[in-house]
Order: structure tokens, then C-alpha cells, then sequence
């Protein structure tokens, strides 16, 4: 369990995460930052739709393999009362605070006291919510755990840092096409309002050539036509006006 100045912790935490290029070596940092609270499980996850398969949205865990196989099998994300809180808030919460009936709610009983067979007994949920609508979360569970007034908030902004890291590392660079010479070429000229006849005379060229490039580049792009192959051109910086 962390001992010390929680501020700085955090902010150690926050910086050391910037190092990591790769979802395995932020997700060891990751772990080790909250281990120190004393959590023994943790999952960065989409919350999935009603039609959303659980395990599809899942970006990095360290739960027990038997448990996360239960978990995925009966569906438990439908029923889990965590789930349906982060469904309702905003807000982190403790995993106590996401309130079922035991009689009227079966099946969220269930849930949570199959967790606690895998040693999930008590937890701590931060709900991620985006610029458009995103909804994540980061859901830390254990046993005995450091919960109180001040550890609290540092969780809070170490999970939305741990998520942001983990996200950005799992979305792949975008693939900048590769257009030759001569196609950036021809869409600079046609930028500037010139015909494939006119194109070939610049370059020296036939005009058949000349639109042979073009059409090219418009296929690499994925572009609909010619007006559209330059606008994607300029916005991917491969010719300027």
C-alpha cells in the first residue's frame, strides 16, 4: 500500500507513463502505479452498447483468467451494477456505491459475489466520457485497498491519464499515402485549376499520362474524383498551394 505524498506519487506516475510507446509497457507501468494502493485487478474498457460484445471492447486487463471467462460466458456485463452505475454517472465511485436489491436483483448478487471468489471485494470505477460521447471506464478491484478522502482524487486523476495513454497507444498511426513525383505534380497543377491537357504540356508529358497520374493518386487517397484527390492531398500536406 502507497505511503508518502499522493500528489507526488501521481504526478511521477503521470510522467513516467509518457515514456512508453508500446500498450504492454504503459499497461506494466499502469499496473504498478495501482498495485500501490493496494488493487490486484484492473480493466481499461469501452462500456459496451446493448448489442456490444464485452470482450471486443476490452483494451487492457489484469483480471484472473477464470473469472474474465465467467465473466464474458453468462454475459455479466448486462446484469453487473459497477457497469450499470458507469451508465448513470459521471463521476468515480466506489464499487459499494453502485447500489442493488439482493431479492429484486438476483442476477447483480450473483456478480458481485462471484468478484469476491476471485478476491474483487471491494473496487473503485472512473467513468471516461468524451468530447463525443465516448463512454470508458477504468475499474480497479481488491481486497484491501487504500480508499479514503485523499486517495480518492489521485485515483481519479491517474486513471483518466492511465486510460488517455492506453488509448492513444491502441489507435494506429494513420497510413500517409505514398505518391510519387509526378503524381504530386499533376494534383499541384490541378490545384491550381489546370486540365490534363495543360498538365501534360507543364511537365511534358501526354495528356493520357497525365491523367493517368491523377486517377492513380485519387485511388491511393481513396478520393471520388479529382477535386476530392487535391483536397485530401493538401490536408495530408503531400502538395501545398
Amino acid at each position: 500500500m502507497i505511503i508518502g505524498d499522493y500528489g507526488k506519487d501521481a504526478l511521477d506516475f503521470i510522467e513516467e507513463l509518457e515514456a512508453y510507446s508500446t500498450v504492454s509497457s504503459a499497461f506494466d507501468a499502469i499496473k504498478s502505479g495501482f498495485y500501490a494502493f493496494g488493487f490486484e485487478t484492473i480493466i481499461i474498457t469501452g462500456i459496451p452498447s446493448y448489442h456490444q460484445k464485452f470482450a471486443q471492447m476490452v483494451m487492457a486487463k489484469r483480471w484472473p483468467d477464470e473469472w474474465f471467462a465467467i465473466y464474458t460466458q453468462k454475459n455479466y456485463d448486462q446484469f453487473d451494477p459497477v457497469v450499470k452505475h458507469l451508465r448513470r454517472t459521471i463521476n468515480p465511485f466506489e464499487w459499494s456505491e453502485a447500489k442493488y436489491d439482493r431479492a429484486y436483483d438476483p442476477r447483480a448478487a450473483e456478480v458481485m459475489d462471484r468478484a469476491a471468489e476471485f478476491r474483487m471485494v471491494r473496487g473503485f470505477a472512473v467513468p471516461i466520457h468524451g468530447l463525443a460521447g465516448y463512454e470508458a471506464a477504468i475499474s480497479l478491484g481488491g481486497s484491501d485497498i487504500d480508499l479514503n478522502s485523499r486517495s480518492k482524487p489521485v485515483l481519479h486523476l491517474m486513471a483518466m491519464y492511465a486510460f488517455d495513454r492506453i488509448r492513444i497507444l491502441s489507435t494506429p498511426e494513420p497510413v500517409v499515402p505514398r505518391l510519387t513525383n509526378r503524381e504530386r505534380e499533376a494534383l499541384s497543377w490541378a490545384a491550381l485549376g489546370k486540365s490534363a491537357w495543360e498538365i501534360g504540356e507543364i511537365l511534358r508529358i501526354t495528356q493520357r499520362t497525365a491523367e493517368e497520374h491523377i486517377a492513380t493518386a485519387c485511388r491511393k487517397l481513396g478520393a471520388a474524383n479529382k477535386t476530392h484527390a487535391v483536397a485530401l492531398a493538401i490536408r495530408q500536406n503531400l502538395i501545398s498551394l
